[in-house]
């Protein structure tokens, strides 16, 4: 199974993503912003945390229109898989491939804590392994994660069982308490918390593990 991580000018999570697909026992190679093309026969990308350009003009927003996220339009437009963590998940609502928007946090102050989510649905690669309604402990770092879409949106959402993940005891003032969607194909999934962060012993939490393991055990069984 063949991964690619990408990288813009502020990723901070990159290598932490590299190892938990790497651990999961993908191929992993790394996607330099500027590049026009993904690497051949890339099965799943991940955009990673941090604070892509320094979060100017809004966060991901510039990273949305780097060269490489044609080449990740692409890759979803073709069946491919894609997902984003915190700041990658900024980047793909910046670039349209998932609805609503990150706004700054109702306490206007960054958090960064292990919090409890509920495990809304398993019905995506990316959720198999766990059980619906599991509770979860995913570390979250950020300032910028209020989820915020219109009511349409959010009615949609619940109603295609696109919610993957929900906040236990709200830490930002997320609508519906969500912190992770799915893509109306459910390829695409976005998220705040990482797990990446909780995906080996030397974490203290393997909660995000199966987050992994799950992906590519359905990307080689698919």
């Amino acid at each position: 199974m063949k991964a690619a991580v990408l990288q813009f000018p502020g990723s901070n999570c990159d290598r932490d993503m590299y190892v938990a697909l790497k651990q999961a026992g993908a191929d992993v190679s790394m996607v330099w912003h500027k590049d026009a093309t993904l690497p051949e026969g890339v099965d799943i990308v991940g955009v990673p945390g941090g604070f892509s350009y320094g979060d100017y003009l809004r966060c991901g927003a510039i990273a949305a229109n780097s060269p490489v996220i044609a080449a990740l339009k692409a890759h979803v437009d073709r069946g491919g898989y894609a997902f984003g963590i915190c700041n990658g998940f900024q980047v793909l609502t910046e670039a349209k491939l998932l609805p609503g928007a990150l706004l700054r946090n109702a306490s206007v102050k960054y958090v960064c804590k292990t919090q409890r989510l509920t495990v809304e649905t398993t019905d995506s690669a990316y959720t198999n392994a766990y059980t619906k309604g599991q509770e979860i402990g995913i570390p979250i770092a950020h300032h910028e994660g209020n989820y915020t879409a219109d009511a349409a949106t959010l009615d949609q959402l619940e109603a295609e069982d696109r919610v993957a993940f929900r906040y236990v005891g709200n830490p930002n003032g997320s609508d519906r308490d969500i912190a992770g969607i799915l893509s109306e194909n459910r390829r695409v999934l976005g998220m705040m918390p990482h797990p990446e962060r909780a995906a080996e012993p030397a974490h203290g939490n393997e909660d995000g593990k199966p987050f992994f393991t799950s992906l590519l055990s359905a990307l080689v069984t698919a």
